[in-house]
């Protein structure tokens, strides 16, 4: 009886065998698909490499001195009067070009596409939330006090209304919108 068994071991041997290549070579594929996936994801969401959505913009005034206030004071002042009237329709939704001053950096927003944000405040007085998306467009180097100007889409909200859309239409549909600071363009 030992005997047979061990013919039967010894017969499906070759079987196993090709069974154990099969699944180690599908193991191997999954996990060589795994590390293309990740490598990927890491260029296409982390690497600062592309700077594709940045311009040097010539914004320099008489002295010599830069200027990022790219709105003139008419312009500024009908977005003012447009945010200022945006106040108290909640269904508000615009797209805006503002002159401005950053006055907090907050953490960013990593839920889904992921979002610098910081708040900003106008002539007015009036503070506003930017929500910048850097998944579709680079990070843009401000400080607290930094002069910007901006455009993107304003939407009311209970503190005063958020800008979003501060960057390029990823369909090449819409203008877009862009974060201007220390000469540079960010879309």
């Amino acid at each position: 009886m030992t005997l047979k068994t061990n013919n039967k071991k010894r017969r499906n041997y070759p079987f196993k065998r090709q069974l154990n290549r099969k699944v180690r070579r599908i193991i191997f594929m999954l996990v060589a698909a795994a590390i293309a996936t990740g490598i990927n994801y890491y260029n296409t969401n982390f690497k600062k490499s592309d700077n594709s959505h940045v311009e040097l913009s010539e914004n320099h005034n008489s002295s010599g001195i830069q200027k990022d206030q790219l709105f003139s004071n008419k312009h500024q002042t009908q977005a003012l009067a447009q945010l200022e009237k945006a106040k108290d329709q909640t269904n508000s939704r615009f797209w805006v070009g503002l002159n401005a001053t950053v006055i907090k950096l907050l953490k960013d927003d990593l839920t889904g596409s992921r979002h610098q944000k910081f708040l900003i405040k106008v002539e007015n007085g009036m503070t506003l939330l930017v929500s910048h998306n850097i998944d579709l467009a680079p990070r843009v180097p401000i400080k607290q006090n930094d002069q910007i100007s901006l455009q993107g889409r304003y939407e009311w909200n209970n503190r005063g209304g958020v800008i979003h859309w501060t960057h390029h239409d990823p369909k090449g549909k819409k203008a877009g919108g862009w974060i201007s600071v220390n000469g540079k363009k960010y879309k």
